[in-house]
């Protein structure tokens, strides 16, 4: 489906482009409450949701739709949500270096230290975030609790790694 975008003041500076990704077998949109909450922070930012989609937890279509939201889309950040954990179908981390070339360690090792400071559960992630061309891959748990506290670790270096991968320098 596609994103609604709420009014919310802008810098002078384009906002960033998302794409929620929910990768589920047991779940659809309507209750995807996890990419939901993700829509509403996102909003909360001033940001743009172009798309919000379930696929189905199989790697090939996982790989399929990240290529999506990169290539076509062309957003900046495509947030995975779910298929990060230890469950035989958990295959989003592996879906995510198919279509991938570069990884970005330090925003997951990020979300999990986040997280270790809330629940020790949080060493179980196997989320990663990797780069596709001008695209950054956020691998996000598929629990909204999860997700939330995920996304309030990171989500102040979003603007700055969009920059840098668009070439826009260290100036600030």
């Amino acid at each position: 489906r596609r994103c609604e975008r709420k009014d919310h003041p802008m810098t002078d500076q384009a906002p960033l482009n998302f794409a929620i990704i929910t990768c589920s077998d047991t779940r659809d949109l309507r209750q995807d409450a996890a990419g939901d909450a993700l829509e509403r922070l996102i909003a909360e930012q001033g940001w743009v949701c172009r798309t919000h989609t379930l696929v189905r937890d199989e790697r090939p279509n996982i790989a399929a739709a990240i290529k999506h939201c990169t290539d076509d889309l062309k957003v900046d950040i495509v947030l995975t949500c779910g298929g990060s954990g230890l469950s035989p179908r958990d295959v989003t981390p592996e879906a995510t270096h198919d279509v991938c070339e570069r990884e970005v360690p330090g925003i997951a090792e990020a979300m999990r230290w986040h997280s270790l400071q809330i629940t020790p559960f949080a060493m179980l992630s196997r989320a990663v975030c990797m780069q596709r061309g001008s695209s950054l891959v956020i691998n996000l748990p598929g629990s909204t609790k999860a997700a939330t506290e995920n996304w309030e670790g990171v989500v102040a270096a979003l603007p700055h790694a969009a920059k840098m991968m668009a070439a826009g320098g260290h100036d600030d």
